[in-house]
């Protein structure tokens, strides 16, 4: 490690260009043998050479896996990729999916790649990024999720029908990262198309499962999403919670939402208080902080990343470090690894091919720029490729303790493994544009897009905050059109004016009332003024546009 970082710089870059390389036939090995084996099935299975649907019939690989062939510079494919998506994914299925894994994978996956089609040299349709096929495609499948959250307490059910919604026998037991693990899609969603409903959703799950914390501010890892009540106790930061903690981070930086950090910070104070120990997380009984599992689970190691996020970098870097024991013990990361023991749990001793420790070290290098954790990258490239390739893609490593395979390739391989390592040693990717480069977009073509601060959903899909802005702003343009034209539809008269008319107005019963049933354009004509129509819904969309001299005129006409 200490040689690594003392190597002259036209080494470390000559090193880091080897490594993309590598990298990249990594990607291009696995991508092809699913499109060759295993498409349109969601994944591919590497030791048979054939595909399986697995969390719905998506084709979900290749739409986890849209973004990363944007970021290793595949323009042709990503178009290709893209219009094929269009025309054979359909989500009017009779499939029972995961609530969960549909947000991160796919409507996560669709509303990066609308975000980055512009940056991909697809010609977008007029109004991008507040529009496209890829954003449609993406709220088409976060509709189908919507009927799971139609709970007493606004805390969704873990499955549903897309046909036919929420099974009358589903269990409303549900973890916790699957109640708290939606705002920064569904807000994305909500901004980009204008209709509330997904960010609304969102945030009352988000307040339900608040208000559920213990009195040492712990939240368990499965709840009853009916009662609000605790059906598994442990608290800790790994699976079954881990991306409810990632998301109050990231939204509250992606929507500049106090609420959501607070939220978190609160929750962090009872973290370190009761679950930290030695710069390891343990799991502990929500309301007592007695420890109930002394164990690390591949999935906690997102934390030093997120911690990053914070500016906690010493804590960040020695948990880092600790974790990375683990992998150079075993070549990966075991699903369970005992602390006490200093070995894999029973049962538990799979390495499926995950990111999160890879994650961890791109962000700890973008926040660092030590390149011991390079290290880190390597040794995971060198791993991956002796151990889980073969023939028709790479292969999940069922026990890191011999090395047997298993017969899958997840589809969050392609979508954050190989990328995560991609971006932990390509310092120029555009993701990591520090503001120096932009593209114009939005509805008046007047949007700063693409400048970077990209923030990755828990499938490591980016996504451009500024779009949210441009987009909200262009909607409450719209709404402040919608009062101007209402009020000037009103006939101006002054007051002494108006008395008199309300004088003859006595006078005059036998006159008719004007009619409420009156369906006429609010769009004001040149020298008509009308009173504005009483409305019993809300007003449906229009589209205006002003002209010379304050005129309004239809788009059609």
């Amino acid at each position: 490690l200490f040689t690594a970082s003392i190597l002259p710089c036209n080494l470390i870059c000559c090193s880091s260009n080897l490594d993309l390389e590598r990298i990249k036939q990594m990607f291009y090995h696995a991508y092809n043998s699913y499109l060759e084996n295993a498409f349109p099935y969601d994944e591919l299975r590497p030791l048979t050479c054939d595909g399986q649907d697995t969390w719905g019939s998506f084709s979900l690989t290749l739409i986890d896996a849209l973004d990363t062939l944007l970021i290793l510079g595949n323009h042709t494919e990503f178009q290709r990729v893209a219009s094929l998506l269009q025309d054979t994914v359909d989500f009017d299925i009779d499939v029972n999916a995961s609530v969960f894994e549909t947000n991160i994978r796919v409507v996560g996956g669709l509303l990066s790649a609308h975000l980055l089609s512009k940056h991909a040299g697809v010609e977008v349709e007029m109004g991008w990024p507040c529009s496209g096929p890829l954003l449609r495609m993406a709220e088409e499948a976060a509709r189908k999720l919507l009927p799971a959250f139609q709970t007493p307490t606004g805390m969704p059910y873990g499955t549903v029908n897309l046909l036919t919604g929420v099974n009358p026998t589903e269990t409303p037991v549900t973890c916790t990262a699957g109640v708290g693990t939606f705002i920064l899609e569904f807000a994305t969603l909500s901004r980009l198309t204008g209709d509330p409903v997904f960010e609304d959703v969102a945030r009352r799950a988000l307040k339900s499962l608040w208000k559920t914390r213990s009195d040492i501010g712990l939240v368990g890892n499965h709840i009853d999403v009916i009662t609000s009540k605790w059906v598994a106790q442990d608290a800790g930061i790994g699976a079954g919670v881990d991306s409810y903690f990632e998301y109050l981070v990231k939204g509250s930086i992606m929507l500049q939402d106090e609420e959501l950090l607070s939220m978190f910070l609160e929750y962090d104070k009872s973290i370190k208080n009761y679950t930290k120990f030695d710069d390891w997380y343990l799991w502990v009984q929500m309301h007592k902080g007695t420890v109930s599992m002394p164990v690390f689970q591949s999935l906690e190691a997102f934390w030093p990343g997120l911690q990053s996020l914070l500016g906690n970098l010493d804590s960040a870097m020695r948990t880092f470090h600790n974790y990375y024991s683990v992998w150079r013990q075993f070549g990966g990361l075991p699903e369970f690894y005992s602390i006490p023991q200093g070995y894999t749990v029973d049962k538990r001793e799979g390495y499926p091919l995950r990111p999160e420790l890879i994650e961890s070290a791109m962000y700890l290098y973008r926040a660092t720029g030590d390149p011991t954790v390079l290290q880190l990258g390597r040794d995971a490239v060198e791993s991956i490729e002796k151990i889980s390739r073969v023939t028709c893609g790479f292969a999940s490593v069922k026990d890191v303790r011999d090395h047997k395979l298993d017969n899958r390739m997840e589809s969050f391989f392609l979508a954050e493994t190989v990328k995560y390592l991609y971006l932990l040693f390509d310092p120029d990717n555009f993701l990591h544009n520090s503001g120096t480069d932009f593209e114009a977009g939005g509805p008046q073509g007047d949007c700063i897009l693409g400048a970077g601060g990209y923030i990755f959903n828990t499938e490591a899909h980016p996504l451009d905050p500024a779009a949210l802005h441009c987009c909200s702003r262009a909607q409450d343009e719209r709404r402040e059109l919608q009062d101007i034209l209402l009020s000037l539809s009103e006939p101006f008269t002054n007051p002494q004016a108006q008395q008199s008319e309300e004088a003859e107005e006595d006078t005059a019963s036998n006159k008719d009332p004007p009619s409420s049933k009156s369906s006429e354009s609010i769009a004001v004509k040149p020298g008509v003024a009308r009173r504005a129509p009483m409305l019993s819904c809300p007003m449906q969309p229009f589209s205006t546009r002003f002209s010379i001299h304050g005129q309004v005129f239809s788009d059609n006409m």
